[in-house]
């Protein structure tokens, strides 16, 4: 059970590390807040997002679904669209380099509920994302068995649930460090050139 418990934690800590859409988000909003409490919507949703697809891929039912290649389409479509208007949002948020306009900005862009709303959809709705919790946790879960297979998925979660957190508190000290706004107006428009990039990427993976 303890080898699952490592593997897991090896191989979760691994596939969250790359930088990609739904890091971008939630370092974001740890720096764009004006405390860390602020960002916990974003952190739990990303979260609690983890922990479903992970537990969906380690016991086969998302399997299932993606099986479908009419759910599949539909699913890339929506990532896409999501990715598109997230990476504006994200630009247009930070076209100020004044940073007390900036967190005016940011507060009323990035509520509560629209941090839910974005921060699921790049965990729900980021079709990379889902392949490789299927395609690497799901598969890999595939060797072990019962108590086993619970510590695996466990391992898995946990790294999902320490990262986000731990993610948005580093956004939190680089917002206090970066105090004329101008570090994070550069590092947001990058942000925004990711989530583009990665929405054209998938556009021609579609089209293929």
């Amino acid at each position: 059970m303890e080898e699952a418990f490592i593997h897991g934690l090896i191989l979760a800590f691994g596939l969250i590390l790359p930088l990609g859409v739904q890091n971008v988000f939630i370092f974001n909003q740890g720096a764009l807040q004006k405390h860390f409490i602020h960002a916990l919507p974003a952190v739990l949703t990303a979260s609690l997002c983890d922990t479903l697809l992970i537990i969906l891929a380690v016991f086969g039912v998302s399997i299932m679904v993606l099986g479908s290649f009419l759910i599949k389409t539909i699913m890339l479509c929506l990532g896409i669209l999501f990715l598109l208007y997230m990476g504006w949002s994200t630009w247009k948020s930070t076209s100020s380099t004044d940073k007390e306009n900036n967190e005016k900005t940011a507060k009323e862009t990035f509520t509560p509920f629209k941090q839910v709303l974005f921060s699921a959809s790049v965990s729900l709705l980021n079709p990379h994302a889902i392949m490789d919790t299927i395609g690497v946790i799901g598969t890999s879960s595939l060797q072990y068995n019962g108590g086993e297979k619970a510590a695996f998925a466990l391992a898995c979660i946990l790294v999902s649930w320490i990262w986000f957190a731990g993610l948005a508190l580093a956004g939190r000290r680089i917002g206090d460090l970066d105090k004329s706004g101008h570090l994070m107006s550069a590092f947001n428009k990058i942000s925004a050139l990711v989530m583009w990039g990665a929405a054209i990427y998938i556009g021609f993976t579609l089209a293929k």
